[in-house]
């Protein structure tokens, strides 16, 4: 199994945000940049979050993003269940398999898909941002307000 790089986006995102030590907010275009991601496709993640409660946007010159709930409140299963918008690995519907009502196979996959994020409910988003990673996150974006600087 393998996460779609929408998830990864939306996960990547909601780290960053972690990091309340912030002078200014944090743009779509620092993010985008930070991460070398599209900002059209950023654009879209960010999206996401907000419609899920978890990102608040403020439009205007000094707008930004920032986290709308506690990290420790965010459980990994519960972000990774709304970002892939899927509770399925396989659809034996489309197209029609001959197997479909006498297979096992999609049960067994879905109990391993469900395991899978019970596992992630047992990590938050503050878990995974933790000492070293936080600090990473802190210097990218100390780094990305003295590349702003020295441009103006």
């Amino acid at each position: 199994m393998q996460l779609t790089r929408f998830s990864d986006l939306g996960l990547r995102v909601l780290m960053y945000l972690t990091q309340h030590d912030r002078a200014l907010p944090v743009t779509i275009a620092e993010i985008a940049g930070q991460f070398q991601v599209p900002h059209n496709h950023l654009v879209k993640v960010v999206n996401r979050l907000g419609k899920l409660g978890w990102v608040a946007a403020t439009r205007g010159r000094n707008g930004g993003l920032r986290l709308a709930v506690p990290a420790h409140g965010l459980q990994l299963g519960q972000v990774l269940q709304g970002l892939e918008h899927s509770t399925e690995l396989i659809n034996c519907e489309d197209p029609p398999c001959t197997l479909r009502g006498n297979c096992l196979l999609k049960v067994a996959l879905n109990a391993g898909l469900a395991a899978f994020y019970s596992k992630m409910d047992d990590y938050t988003l503050a878990d995974v941002c933790g000492s070293r990673t936080g600090e990473a996150i802190i210097t990218l974006h100390r780094q990305f307000l003295d590349q702003q600087t020295a441009r103006h």
